[in-house]
């Protein structure tokens, strides 16, 4: 594991909770280093960021995340409860949710164009632009998050379904990807924690308890949508064909299949898009 200078936090952003923002310009995975830094104690909140991950992974395994060093956003937060049960419902969603929000406070014209991809991509478009992998241990959890922020060009096997915020500002605008400089990831650093902040550790005042999950189903991609949706392991066989209703209380996927009337709730697998 990389060696960190724990006596120098990375302060380009600005942490809601006060706990640090650690960065490293190399690391296996900015998930293994969170681990690393768990056990030396570090605060809930804690991140370590890094330019570029050597095996930074996803949520199916054999997935890998492939990136350009220093133009995406690589980081893992570190959090702790008291409790297990004090961990927050959907967590993963909430987290895309906030994410979602971010990239468009980030990048105003992509405003409205930023959906949520079941259970753990953010998309723009038919591109995937961001991802995320949570992790448990025990009171301790660790969400992995990947955007890809300034990065234009991708391996031909990704170019069909892997996109960026440049690209997508491009698509909205001129058709020319958007410049963005290496350091504008910090910033939507800052407002990805801010926003995340906001979804996980503050109660609505007076709000209903539903907003997040209203939120999330009016940017829900696909929703509405005649989709194919793989139960369980990516590798299950298990295939259900039918309409993508919405998101249940906790977070399941609602499709309603075809030739029924009612919807069938998920906890695992994935909508299948891409051949």
């Amino acid at each position: 594991m990389t060696k960190l200078d724990l006596s120098n936090p990375f302060g380009a952003a600005i942490h809601t909770t006060g706990a640090p923002v650690y960065h490293a310009a190399v690391v296996s995975s900015t998930m293994d280093e969170a681990r690393l830094l768990a056990e030396q104690g570090l605060p809930h909140g804690t991140v370590i960021s890094a330019d570029f991950q050597e095996a930074g992974r996803g949520r199916v395994r054999g997935r890998p995340w492939l990136a350009d060093r220093g133009k995406n956003l690589f980081f893992t937060i570190l959090l702790r409860y008291p409790k297990i049960e004090m961990i927050p419902q959907a967590i993963t969603l909430k987290t895309g949710l906030a994410i979602a929000e971010a990239i468009e406070d980030f990048a105003p014209p992509l405003s409205g164009r930023v959906q949520v991809k079941w259970p753990n991509d953010i998309m723009a478009g038919d591109r995937k632009i961001a991802g995320i992998l949570t992790e448990g241990d025990g009171t301790r959890v660790f969400i992995g998050i990947g955007v890809n922020v300034a990065q234009t060009g991708f391996p031909p096997e990704l170019r069909s379904r892997a996109g960026s915020i440049a690209l997508a500002l491009g698509r909205v605008g001129s058709g020319v990807p958007e410049p963005l400089p290496a350091e504008s990831r910090f910033s939507l650093l800052e407002k990805i924690l801010a926003r995340l902040y906001e979804e996980l550790e503050t109660v609505e005042d007076g709000g209903s308890q539903d907003s997040w999950r209203e939120r999330l189903t009016e940017r829900l991609y696909r929703k509405g949508e005649q989709v194919c949706f793989v139960d369980g392991a990516a590798d299950s066989g298990r295939e259900v064909t039918g309409r993508l209703a919405g998101i249940g209380e906790g977070g399941e996927l609602l499709i309603v299949p075809e030739g029924e009337t009612a919807a069938q709730a998920f906890v695992t697998g994935e909508l299948r898009v891409y051949d």
